[in-house]
Formats: C-alpha cells, sequence, structure tokens
C-alpha cells in the first residue's frame, strides 16, 4: 500500500493527521502541498483545495477528520475512537468543535495574522489578533477547560481524536507567540504540556519552531 499525505507543515490540520498516523504506525510520504499557492490539478485530490489529503494507491481522501477516521478502520490499535456511543459522540463533537470554532480564532485570527501574513511578506492585523486574544477565545478555553476539570483526555479515560486535534490548534497558538494561562485554564494547559510532549507532537514543535524563527528572523 503506497500512501502519501498532501500537506503543509505548520497547518494545524495536516499536524493532526500526522501525529495521528504515527501513532497508528502507519508509513507515509509527506508531499509538500502550499496553501497559498495550490498546484495544477490539485482539486482532483482535494475539491476545495485543502489540506491535507490523503493517496492510497491512487485513490484519494480530503480532510482531516475523514484522513483520521480512514486510519482508524486500517489499524484499529491505539483506538482514537470510543466504542461507547455517547462517548463516540461526544469524541467526533468535540473535533469538530475545536477543527472550526478554536481554530478559527487560534489559527486563523492569531497564527495567521502574526506569522503566515509576515511570511507572505504583509502586515500582522494586531486588531484581528487581540480581538480573538481578548473577547472571543477566553469563552473557548474556558468551555474546553472545564471539560478537562477533573480528567486526564477530553472523553473517557484514553487519548482519541479529539485530544489530538485540541493539541494540534494549540502548537499554532504557541509559534503565534501566545501561551496558556495556567492559572486562568489550569486544567486545558496541564492537557496541553500533556500532549505536546508526546515524541509525534515533540518532533513537529521542535522542527517547526526552528523554522518559524529562523524565517521571522529574517523579516
Amino acid at each position: 500500500m503506497t500512501i502519501k499525505l498532501y500537506g503543509a507543515a505548520l497547518s494545524p490540520f495536516v499536524r493532526k493527521t500526522r501525529v495521528a498516523l504515527a501513532l497508528k504506525g502507519i508509513e507515509f510520504e509527506s508531499v509538500h502541498v502550499d496553501p497559498s499557492n495550490f498546484p495544477d490539478g490539485y482539486e482532483k485530490i482535494s475539491p476545495m483545495k485543502r489540506i491535507p489529503a490523503l493517496e492510497v494507491d491512487g485513490q484519494y481522501l480530503p480532510d482531516s477528520a475523514a484522513i483520521c477516521a480512514w486510519a482508524e478502520k486500517i489499524n484499529p490499535e491505539p483506538a482514537l475512537y470510543p466504542t461507547d456511543a455517547m462517548a463516540l459522540g461526544r469524541t467526533i463533537w468535540l473535533e469538530r468543535f475545536v477543527d472550526y470554532d478554536l481554530a478559527m480564532r487560534c489559527t486563523f485570527a492569531v497564527f495567521r495574522n502574526r506569522i503566515v501574513m509576515r511570511l507572505m511578506g504583509k502586515e500582522c492585523d494586531e486588531e484581528k489578533v487581540q480581538h480573538a486574544l481578548q473577547q472571543t477565545i477566553p469563552p473557548l478555553f474556558t468551555y474546553l477547560n472545564n471539560e478537562l476539570d477533573g480528567r486526564e483526555f477530553l472523553v473517557g479515560d484514553s487519548m482519541t481524536i479529539a485530544d489530538i486535534a485540541l493539541a494540534s490548534q494549540l502548537v499554532n497558538f504557541r509559534h503565534g507567540g501566545e501561551s496558556l494561562d495556567a492559572n486562568l485554564y489550569p486544567h486545558l494547559a496541564a492537557h496541553t504540556q500533556r500532549m505536546h510532549a508526546l515524541a509525534p507532537f515533540a518532533k513537529s514543535i521542535e522542527k517547526e519552531s526552528g523554522f518559524v524563527q529562523k524565517v521571522l528572523g529574517g523579516q
């Protein structure tokens, strides 16, 4: 089986997929795709021209959630989706909450302005960043912090795809020059620290951080 993962290293959705595949021991070839300059014909791989996308023996699968669900079927261990109906539903909900609602604030408001815009030679809209940090992000962090009160993971007693999705978005928050306030969000901060210490995350963070600092240092 030949597997290729299309995407960019700093994408939280690509990172989420890489971590899931790594945890499941599924080997793949990384194919870089610049989200600001998609190659000709990429719409055949991903109809909406998004990353990541997966190619398996000539068949294509776009979207990180779909790819991670595929990986669960290919290699069920370690399980990243609960078997209990309610727990499974909550896992899918929390993954969706993180990938859409939290991503819009942490990644697209903070990271995109602080990092991506500068990498593109454009100005950071710090007003948008501050609005997110002061107005739109705190309620989401409070919700997640409450969900983790007295728990090691978001759902049940083991790691799920929801934990991986959350930790991946917070890597971008970190790349954007921000960190969680452990006094305000102690449970979320502890969860993030544990997740980022996992080998697949730690390796990605080290490599990505060096790249971000190198590029920004040359601005």
